[in-house]
C-alpha cells in the first residue's frame, strides 16, 4: 500500500511544480530556450496595408522592421491603436515607418526568461525583439510565449479549469 502512496504522490509532483522547481525554470530558461518561431519581418519601405496584412496572415500582433536587413523599428497591435486607428492615413501609400516604434527595447537570447517577463510588465510590451550578438534578429519574444511556457508547469491545473470560469461545480466528478 505505501508503494502505490509513493507512486500517487511522485505523478502529483509531476503535474504541479513545487515554488522552487518553477523559479529555477524562470532563473534558468533563456529566451533562446523558449522562443523558437522564426520573427515576422518587412522592410521599412513597406506600406501600412502590408504590415497590416502580414500581421492578420500570420496570426501574430507584431511584424518587427527592417532598414538595410537591421533593426529599425517594430509595428504591433497598440501602434495600429493608437497610431492609424481614426488617422486619415491611406494605408496603401502609407509607410509603415511612419507609425513604427522606433529603437525598441530588445534583449539578447541569453536574458532570462524572469528577467524578460519583468520587463514587459514594469514598461508594458507584449514583445521585444531578439538579437543576438552582433544586434541581428533572431526571434521575438511575446507575452503569449511566455504564457504558453508558464502554462507548462500547471498543466493539471489549467485542463481541469471548467469551461466558462464562473461555472462552480458541486463535485468533481469529470475533472
Amino acid at each position: 500500500m505505501a508503494h502505490d502512496d509513493n507512486e500517487t504522490d511522485r505523478i502529483a509532483e509531476e503535474e504541479q511544480p513545487g515554488a522552487d522547481e518553477l523559479q529555477s525554470a524562470l532563473c534558468d530558461d533563456t529566451l533562446g530556450d523558449v522562443v523558437k518561431q522564426a520573427p515576422l519581418t518587412l522592410e521599412a519601405g513597406a506600406t501600412l496595408t502590408e504590415a497590416i496584412n502580414r500581421m492578420q496572415m500570420g496570426r501574430r500582433g507584431y511584424v518587427v522592421v527592417l532598414g538595410d536587413g537591421k533593426l529599425a523599428g517594430i509595428f504591433t497591435e497598440r501602434d495600429v491603436l493608437m497610431r492609424v486607428a481614426g488617422q486619415r492615413l491611406d494605408l496603401d501609400h502609407t509607410a509603415v515607418e511612419s507609425c513604427m516604434t522606433r529603437n525598441p527595447v530588445t534583449l539578447p537570447a541569453d536574458s532570462s526568461v524572469a528577467y524578460a517577463l519583468n520587463l514587459m510588465v514594469v514598461e508594458g510590451f507584449r514583445h521585444i525583439p531578439i538579437v543576438d550578438d552582433a544586434g541581428r534578429l533572431v526571434a521575438v519574444a511575446s507575452m503569449r510565449n511566455l504564457m504558453e511556457y508558464l502554462s507548462e508547469f500547471f498543466s493539471r491545473d489549467i485542463l481541469n479549469l471548467p469551461p466558462d470560469p464562473r461555472t462552480t461545480y458541486r463535485t468533481r466528478e469529470g475533472a
